[in-house]
């Protein structure tokens, strides 16, 4: 057997799984700012090594970060804005509307309706007085370094705003083709909003750089979240068609989802645009590899979602239903070939979950990536379940349940009768704390790192479920307080330690 492309993770580790809105803030929803900061002190007071986040993209209908207007672009809602105030961008009166917002939940209309004039002010404060972005950094330079894909998100943001929103293929001849886009001459106020665009990432990275950089202090390193593909309405699909199955006006041909599984009866319709991996394996996987090049520089690790759309996907012809699609060949192993050749020995997590063929697994184990274990699909069944403790491997990465589950408690309250038997038995508990004794089988897994949802930790219910598949509206709005950070820092923390320590994990 020939070596694998990449030696994957090294020795026993483990880490929280938040992503970054769900923190406590006053402004809506979690920030970069003092709460992340705080959010890596509890992860290092644990112990841990690790937290995972899903994607920092800025999203749009449905709310989804892993529907993003651009694969590379930060989400502007996690600005901390009291740096704004401090760098006097703003003052404290403009983030009146702001501090009346939720605290328990992300309001994700009220968010927009009232951010986004605030970013604003921020940005006129700058154009006036440029030197007070000094704090952050320099911005010509930012934007010099990341002209690749900025210059395409932020005229897109801006057309998309011109146009009132509309997606993109709907936009007039001159605007919905990239290249006459470039050329044409838009009015001044498509000009301010890019430049206003290219602000907002500057912030966005000078932040998340900050916040990772004081976690490299505290030894936690970051997990970030790749999703295999990209948002029909997106900057991606639009400044680079040739590489998706599109049609002449940017409508595609044929979109993704899954055929049905586990969370879905009838199959899973995503709706993203599939990728043309002819023409992406004729330019050598250019935009693949600014991709991931562009994650790395973000993260430490970085999950690829849908590992199996590299092996083979399920390809829905534009206008069915998810029941009609087929599974079609993906670029396989010669894909991680170029980038274990262009980007070295990076740390990447194949999320390798459902239901998958010989073919997937071959893929896997060429390229030495850890798969996933996810504890809340064990039980039920037999002693040849996967993804039973007993049956883990070292190279995967094991979770009592991921953003697209529900909590552990949550699953135990709602599991079958044979399902908690099974749990019980296994695990040899009375089921009275379910959410530890997950915890507890992930740490004692052979699997090399154990990764725990922050609402498992804390013994949440369902109504803490961060996301249900198939579901429109109502997901990825639950939100830490205050007052319960303080909490598990304080008194679930030394537990957490103590069993990272006894498991080998710490």
């Amino acid at each position: 057997m020939s070596k694998p492309l990449f030696t994957g993770f090294k020795g026993r580790h483990a880490g929280v799984l938040l992503h970054p809105t769900a923190l406590p803030s006053r402004q809506g929803a979690g920030t970069l700012g003092n709460e992340a900061h705080a959010f890596v002190d509890f992860v290092a007071d644990c112990g841990l090594g690790w937290w995972q986040v899903c994607p920092l993209g800025p999203t749009g209908y449905g709310d989804s970060p892993y529907q993003s207007f651009s694969v590379f672009a930060g989400n502007p809602y996690l600005l901390d804005l009291e740096t704004l105030k401090d760098a006097s961008l703003l003052v404290e009166n403009d983030l009146a509307a702001l501090r009346a917002l939720p605290s328990k939940h992300v309001d994700f209309g009220l968010l927009w309706e009232h951010f986004h004039p605030v970013l604003k002010k921020a940005w006129c404060a700058a154009k006036n007085a440029p030197t007070r972005l000094a704090a952050f950094g320099d911005m010509r330079a930012f934007r010099k370094k990341n002209a690749a894909w900025l210059e395409d998100f932020a005229l897109f943001t801006a057309l998309k705003k011109h146009f009132d929103g509309t997606p993109w293929q709907n936009w007039p001849d001159n605007a919905r083709d990239h290249h006459n886009a470039i050329a044409t001459h838009w009015p001044q106020s498509v000009k301010e909003d890019a430049d206003a665009i290219v602000f907002q990432q500057f912030l966005f990275f000078a932040q998340w750089q900050a916040l990772r950089a004081y976690a490299t202090t505290r030894h936690v390193r970051i997990i970030g979240d790749t999703p295999i593909f990209v948002a029909m309405d997106s900057a991606d699909a639009w400044a680079h068609p040739s590489l998706f199955q599109l049609d002449a006006r940017g409508r595609p041909t044929h979109v993704a989802g899954v055929p049905p599984d586990y969370f879905s009866q009838d199959g899973q319709l995503w709706g993203n645009p599939l990728y043309n991996w002819e023409q992406m394996r004729n330019n050598g996987y250019h935009w693949w590899l600014q991709r991931l090049r562009a994650a790395f520089e973000m993260f430490d690790a970085v999950r690829i979602d849908h590992f199996r759309g590299f092996h083979d996907y399920w390809s829905i012809p534009a206008g069915a239903t998810a029941r009609a699609g087929q599974w079609c060949a993906g670029p396989g192993l010669d894909f991680f070939k170029t980038v274990a050749a262009t980007l070295g020995d990076v740390l990447l997590i194949a999320e390798d979950l459902g239901e998958l063929n010989d073919g997937v697994h071959a893929l896997r184990k060429a390229t030495g990536l850890p798969g996933m274990a996810v504890l809340q699909f064990a039980f039920g069944g037999d002693a040849s379940n996967l993804y039973l403790p007993h049956n883990h491997t070292q190279d995967c990465v094991v979770y009592p349940g991921t953003h697209d589950n529900n909590t552990a408690l949550g699953w135990y309250t709602e599991a079958t009768e044979n399902e908690r038997d099974h749990f019980r038995i296994y695990l040899g508990t009375d089921g009275n704390t379910p959410h530890w004794d997950f915890i507890r089988a992930a740490f004692t897994s052979p699997a090399t790192s154990a990764i725990i949802p922050l609402q498992d930790i804390l013994g949440k219910d369902a109504t803490a479920r961060f996301n249900i598949p198939g579901k429109v509206g109502g997901n990825w709005q639950w939100r830490l307080t205050l007052e319960e950070l303080a909490h598990a820092h304080t008194f679930l923390a030394p537990t957490l330690r103590k069993l990272a320590q006894a498991t080998g994990r710490l």
